[in-house]
């Protein structure tokens, strides 16, 4: 860990050092406007926390799935990202099933205007160290469509509609 990597957090009241990272989401079509932010924190248990809002307006009242990529890369309309993050080459499927990528979040249901949010915490990531586990340089990946939790390796998801890279605060 870097000092670069580490912050204080004084807004929360915790006590100590706390590891964030973050990435911003932008849509990555032309005929789609859409922004996010994920916000990743190291919580004092050990684990991560992900919490991400998306704002997608021509996706109002539809379910998105999210999904983190191997590479921290949002050109050709996000296809530079290639494939679901999967260290530990398991099957694709629902986050805390037998069997899931750590790259799996899952679907976010967007509201009237666009709008949605999920929340994750997850021993299976660290911000930083082991690349089985390191969040930082991957992409999150908003997808046109609903992960039915069993397409092998997608979830049949959809196109990438948003795209963001994460990178240490």
């Amino acid at each position: 860990m870097t000092a670069d990597s580490m912050v204080m957090d004084t807004a929360s009241g915790m006590s100590g050092m706390a590891v964030k990272a973050h990435a911003d989401i932008a849509a990555t079509k032309t005929d789609t406007s859409g922004t996010g932010k994920v916000e990743f924190m190291k919580k004092d248990d050990g684990t991560v926390e992900m919490s991400l809002s998306l704002n997608f307006p021509k996706m109002a009242n539809k379910t998105v799935a999210v999904h983190f990529h191997e590479h921290g890369d949002c050109g050709d309309a996000g296809k530079g990202a290639h494939g679901h993050w999967n260290p530990t080459n398991e099957a694709h499927g629902k986050w805390g099933s037998a069997a899931y990528h750590s790259g799996d979040i899952g679907n976010v249901q967007l509201d009237a205007e666009g709008s949605g949010t999920v929340k994750v915490s997850s021993d299976r990531w660290t911000i930083g160290g082991d690349e089985k586990t390191n969040v930082l340089g991957r992409a999150v990946i908003v997808h046109s469509g609903v992960d039915d939790y069993k397409t092998q390796p997608t979830g049949n998801a959809g196109s990438r509609i948003g795209c963001g890279v994460i990178s240490a605060n």
